[in-house]
């Protein structure tokens, strides 16, 4: 597994440990030693991921390695059976939606997928929808209201596709349309940032009842090497960048934008993904029932109020 530049140091305890391991294997010689290093390595994790950097954060974020939406759908659903399509233009790959079955819940998900590899990820559009993509998920929208089924929406993009052909195909007004109308649908819609949370390409699928994000995720305007890019016309400087665009989830836990953060295993999603398929799988069913028993005015009010409420304005002082 590819290893961080956070971690350099917990890799060379890995090593020493697992060289003395072998040493040992048919001697207890090392065994004390083997047991000391790896109680220090136990309190080196906890240090170092315990005060990461912002721009450590999202380096954990796109590691390699990290569990994609289809990773999730695969693991979480019981059952699941993918829709393709905008019904105007063509499928987008960048997108993946359908009917799913999670637990005992019937429910409508989507997600964007990024790829694992060179041919996926090119298939995939790095995960950067073009309009139909966007089309396509209001699509799925539209079939869970008209069938009173619970959305969930997957988020994992570096942001809309920025080319020529999207923006001639109205990449701007297919997001807009989409944020006008999960606004208003009539049916439970939670939100769940699994990955990079980046621009209107995320905020395109991105309206809900519940808006969650995992440990390691993150959420924001624009990319930090795009930040950097336009404040300092150098994006070297993505380090400054992510510092001061308060990206982490809990920046927008104290913000007021998301509604839970749910943890990570030690070291990110990637290093267990099994258990953090079982708390997504587990908190999706837990916010599922609850929004259930809510009638679907109250839930649309709801919603509404708590993104009017977003953001503040500072008085100006004079000063």
């Amino acid at each position: 597994m590819e290893h961080l530049p956070h971690e350099k140091q917990i890799q060379e305890y890995t090593k020493t440990i697992e060289h003395l391991k072998k040493q040992s294997h048919s001697t207890p010689l090392f065994h004390n030693e083997i047991k000391r290093l790896e109680q220090k390595l136990e309190l080196l994790k906890r240090t170092v991921y315990s005060t990461l950097t912002p721009w450590q954060r999202v380096t954990i974020c796109r590691h390699p390695a990290r569990p994609h939406a289809i990773d999730y759908i695969k693991n979480i659903c019981e059952s699941f059976h993918e829709l393709h399509g905008d019904r105007c233009f063509r499928d987008d790959p960048s997108l993946i939606g359908g009917v799913g079955k999670i637990g005992e819940m019937g429910c409508v998900i989507i997600g964007q997928e990024k790829g694992h590899d060179t041919d996926s990820r090119v298939q995939r559009n790095f995960g950067m929808l073009h309009p139909e993509g966007f089309r396509k998920g209001l699509r799925l929208l539209k079939l869970a209201e008209k069938f009173s089924l619970p959305v969930v929406t997957l988020i994992d993009t570096p942001g809309a596709y920025p080319g020529l052909e999207a923006e001639e195909r109205g990449q701007a007004w297919a997001i807009a349309t989409n944020l006008r109308e999960m606004a208003s649908l009539s049916t439970q819609i939670i939100v769940l940032i699994i990955g990079e949370g980046c621009s209107g390409g995320a905020l395109g699928l991105g309206v809900g009842d519940i808006v969650a994000m995992l440990e390691h995720a993150y959420y924001s305007v624009i990319s930090p090497e795009g930040c950097a890019s336009i404040l300092w016309r150098d994006a070297a400087k993505n380090v400054e960048a992510a510092a001061v665009l308060k990206l982490t989830a809990e920046d927008m836990m104290r913000l007021g934008i998301i509604d839970t953060i749910i943890p990570e295993p030690l070291g990110g999603a990637h290093q267990d993904p099994a258990s953090i398929y079982q708390r997504v799988k587990q908190y999706l069913l837990e916010q599922m029932h609850q929004l259930k028993a809510l009638p679907v005015e109250l839930l649309v009010e709801q919603r509404y109020l708590k993104f009017r409420k977003m953001g503040a304005i500072l008085a100006d002082t004079g000063q």
